[in-house]
């Protein structure tokens, strides 16, 4: 398996997928169609097969103060994993910058910022660019709850009556209720309000990362937030709003979701992976989604799913890639 993964990698390319204009949608005024502008968010595509049309697709959503580029290498694998198990399909990685991140933090999106417009993001995007919906959606972190809300909000009609709900919504290490407090999503507000007092013009990288770790902060944070800037003329800026995205972060602690995993959608598998090491878990929480995941099955719900992936801590992708392609790939391809 690995060594076909290795040959088919290469054949997997990254296509020209930022679209930095707005896209349309029509709008229906009584028996008349008009065109309005619609502001989208970024997001990049991969292909196994970019000369052959995509029969599926998979979108990423990432995590708080993230960006679509931490999921490109796990897309690469995932296509070529598919690719590789299933030769009839052709699928495609959607990898979305969220509002307030990446090349989306260029776009002016309207307010409120939280997960119910975060959803909608997406839906809007599948509808400026006349794509069907998604198969599959899977979010880490924050983003996670942003997938949960895209499949509250595409079940319950929010969306219009064209939108389908997901097949598999994965949620990668992200609880789906308030966020306890006792967790160490603090720490998140602590690099928050670090983040707030300094400059808006960073003098350079290196600057940041020798100013954080002075504050107390690991190497790898402060490399990791170092990450986050932009060279502007002669300094350094975040590629992120920072502060509507703490807005983003206050809907994501205060946003719960269980009634959803109590009620699934008919024909919506909900997969929830904890990471063994994740230290943002309580035993109420886990004990509560082993409970829903061992249901018997019922015609009318969907079902609810739970997996632990070995040796990693919240940061799946990079601590565990592996570990957690071996999760998603055979679930996916079974679809």
């Amino acid at each position: 398996m690995a060594v076909a993964i290795s040959l088919r990698r290469s054949s997997c390319r990254l296509l020209l997928t930022r679209f930095h204009k707005s896209a349309t949608l029509p709008a229906h005024h009584g028996g008349a169609t008009t065109i309005r502008w619609l502001k989208t968010i970024a997001y990049e595509e991969l292909r196994s097969h970019p000369e052959k049309p995509f029969t599926s697709t998979a979108v990423f959503i990432h995590g708080f103060l993230g960006s679509s580029r931490n999921w490109r290498s796990f897309s690469r694998n995932l296509l070529a994993s598919l690719s590789s198990s299933s030769p009839s399909s052709n699928w495609r990685t959607v990898m979305v910058d969220m509002r307030n991140h990446g090349k989306s933090a260029e776009r002016k999106l309207d307010p409120p910022h939280d997960m119910d417009n975060a959803a909608k993001d997406l839906a809007d995007l599948v509808k400026a660019e006349g794509w069907n919906w998604p198969e599959v959606v899977i979010g880490h972190s924050m983003g996670g709850k942003v997938a949960l809300q895209f499949l509250q909000s595409c079940s319950c009609g929010e969306y219009g009556d064209s939108a389908l709900c997901p097949k598999q919504l994965w949620v990668l290490d992200s609880v789906p209720g308030e966020v306890n407090p006792l967790n160490s999503n603090e720490e998140v507000r602590d690099v928050l309000r670090t983040l707030q007092s300094l400059p808006s013009q960073i003098p350079s990288r290196k600057w940041l990362v020798s100013h954080l770790l002075g504050l107390g902060y690991s190497k790898a944070l402060a490399d990791w937030i170092g990450t986050n800037l932009k060279k502007v003329d002669d300094h350094e800026t975040w590629v992120f709003d920072l502060q509507n995205a703490q807005h983003m972060f206050d809907s994501y602690w205060e946003k719960s979701y269980w009634n959803l995993l109590e009620n699934p959608p008919k024909g919506t598998e909900i997969i929830i992976v904890r990471a063994e090491k994740s230290d943002r878990w309580d035993e109420d929480a886990v004990q509560r989604i082993q409970k829903l995941a061992n249901r018997e099955a019922t015609e009318s719900f969907g079902k609810v799913s739970f997996s632990v992936l070995p040796n990693s801590g919240h940061w799946v992708h990079v601590d565990n890639p592996k570990g957690l392609l071996e999760i998603l790939a055979p679930k996916i391809s079974s679809l």
